[in-house]
């Protein structure tokens, strides 16, 4: 990771299972594995999405058995996606066909629905393509059978049909709305979309591709927000883990600058309520302008219940600040446009840690075993010359032609004697290196409707309220603005690194209960291996001037 150049991560092989998932607090898909057993395990994890900022909780089945003629065992995780239940109904080839070869539906392209690979020629087909042909019997190869199942999967197919003869009412919704120009007339809706359980999309612009706030919404590009091999889109696995009924609103976050938190996606599941199963089978949502949804909490905030429609106190009072956050504690809108977008530990932390501490908000800690941490690398170090031959001399060199061209420029005695300096200052080199990271996520308990708290500060007391949105993730806070708490630290979301020393001691303490199981047999030889062949380390000898050669120039570097 340093001038292009990677690096192996420290003891990564020496990595228990029972760090990477930490969440199996006894162990038991560990040790049934190290005592090599065929079997299933379920447990609830903890995802982060969202560039690592949010925190989803779902359950995963562990299938694991052991690999005969080896001391290994092999582990596959699966998640159970949303839902346990699919929704099935019945309609006819034509319908399906011609509803699915609308301009706005899409499918997965990395999901299954024909297995192109069987063919060469079937490899640059796209998925909805081969489901035409199949349907059609235009490809035969796409009906034959091959061992154990067919080229196309007939079931998830039939789903599919289904679900674009099912919502494709809802495409002339969306234009009647883009046709009525008084419901959108500032252009704060850009994007409206669909997405099913079977993979199928339904896309609707509200305005001009090129006017898009984020154009790399919903595009092979965004990864997150569309269906993958992997995962469902972000939008539609929040929103099926909402109370249903629920909206669940967001920031979406972007490395890149110029579309940060300049958007707000809206989602909402489509659950078929029953008694014994609901299954989750559509989301729903748009994607708007910040401004747009911004203006709409403000107009909200000022229109109070009483005879008069006057507001008791208002967000208007220079005495309180206003804030409107997700159950993540990220800022939509603040009275301060710059702080859209932060969590809010970082603008109220005394107010955040009130929250922590009454358990309107819990914390939950991660782990990043692949992060990468800036460490302060001294390049001049003397011991660290000794280790290679080379360092020594490209420093000696460095440090002659340093020394001349300083005498050159200054040309006096000065420099001479003192030349240190200059060495001193490149001594800290900053680098990258691979670490272990832990770092917090944070989610709001849901039976939390309303509370209020005060906090003891320096010479004051700071009060607070914070109400949920009904039917929404969003929480309104109102805080006292003309107490101080500077005396309480703001809570960031910034990662600490694990330092290897003390961490490794640490797990050494924590794993001498662990379960640890030898090989069965040692394999200290092989019958067609010759040892005479291997090593002759004990022949080598150093050349006395190759010795003296590097301790030579270090004493000159100095």
């Amino acid at each position: 990771y340093e001038e292009g150049k990677k690096r192996r991560k420290p003891n990564y092989s020496s990595v228990d299972l029972s760090e990477v998932e930490w969440e199996d607090r006894d162990d038991v898909l560990r040790n049934a594995m190290v005592n090599r057993k065929t079997g299933k395990f379920s447990m609830e994890v903890k995802k982060t999405v969202d560039k690592g900022k949010r925190v989803l909780v779902m359950t995963n089945d562990y299938y694991y058995t052991d690999i005969k003629g080896t001391p290994f065992s092999l582990g596959v995780a699966l998640s159970r996606g949303h839902g346990k239940y699919f929704f099935r109904g019945n309609v006819t080839v034509e319908e399906g066909l011609h509803d699915l070869e609308h301009p706005d539906v899409s499918l997965a392209d990395e999901w299954s629905y024909c297995n192109t690979d069987l063919h060469p020629e079937h490899r640059q087909m796209t998925q909805l393509e081969a489901i035409k042909r199949y349907l059609t019997g235009k490809e035969p190869l796409l009906q034959c059978k091959y061992s154990v199942k067919y080229a196309c999967d007939k079931e998830l197919i039939q789903e599919v049909l289904f679900d674009a003869v099912v919502s494709a009412p809802i495409e002339a919704y969306w234009t009647s709305l883009a046709l009525n120009k008084s419901e959108n007339s500032d252009k704060g809706v850009e994007v409206a979309f669909l997405g099913t359980r079977t993979g199928l999309s339904r896309i609707n612009l509200f305005v001009g591709p090129e006017q898009l706030t984020n154009q790399d919404f919903l595009t092979a590009e965004d990864k997150e927000n569309i269906f993958n091999a992997d995962h469902f889109p972000l939008w539609y696995r929040r929103a099926a883990e909402q109370i249903p009924g629920s909206f669940v609103y967001s920031i979406p976050f972007s490395t890149e600058t110029a579309n940060k938190s300049n958007v707000v996606t809206a989602s909402t599941a489509i659950q078929l309520l029953d008694d014994r199963k609901s299954p989750v089978v559509a989301a729903v949502g748009i994607q708007m302008k910040l401004e747009f949804f911004q203006r709409k909490f403000w107009t909200a905030s000022r229109q109070c219940a009483s005879l008069d429609g006057r507001c008791a106190i208002s967000c208007d009072d220079e005495t309180i600040n206003c804030y409107l956050i997700d159950n993540n504690g990220f800022i939509l809108v603040s009275e301060d446009y710059r702080q859209t977008g932060y969590f809010f530990g970082e603008v109220e932390g005394a107010v955040m840690n009130k929250l922590l501490t009454m358990g309107s908000f819990k914390r939950i800690t991660l782990y990043d075993y692949q992060a990468m941490c800036r460490t302060n690398k001294e390049s001049s170090d003397s011991a660290y010359s000794l280790l290679d031959p080379y360092n020594a001399f490209f420093a000696a060199v460095k440090w002659i032609m340093t020394e001349l061209v300083l005498f050159l420029v200054e040309f006096n005695l000065c420099s001479w004697w003192h030349s240190d300096l200059t060495a001193k200052a490149q001594r800290l080199k900053q680098t990258l290196e691979p670490c272990d990271t832990e770092y917090p996520a944070f989610v709001s308990e849901r039976t939390i409707k309303e509370t209020t708290g005060n906090i003891a500060c320096d010479d004051c007391f700071k009060s607070f309220v914070i109400q949920q949105i009904p039917s929404s993730n969003l929480f309104m806070v109102v805080v006292d603005n003309e107490c101080f708490c500077d005396s309480i630290p703001p809570i960031t979301m910034a990662p600490i690194e694990i330092r290897y020393i003390l961490y490794l001691q640490s797990c050494q303490e924590e794993n001498q209960g662990k379960i640890r199981r030898r090989p069965e047999s040692c394999h200290g030889f092989h019958p067609e291996e010759n040892a005479r062949e291997c090593g002759g380390v004990s022949g080598l000898s150093a050349k006395p001037p190759f010795v003296l050669l590097p301790l030579l120039l270090t004493i000159f570097s100095r």
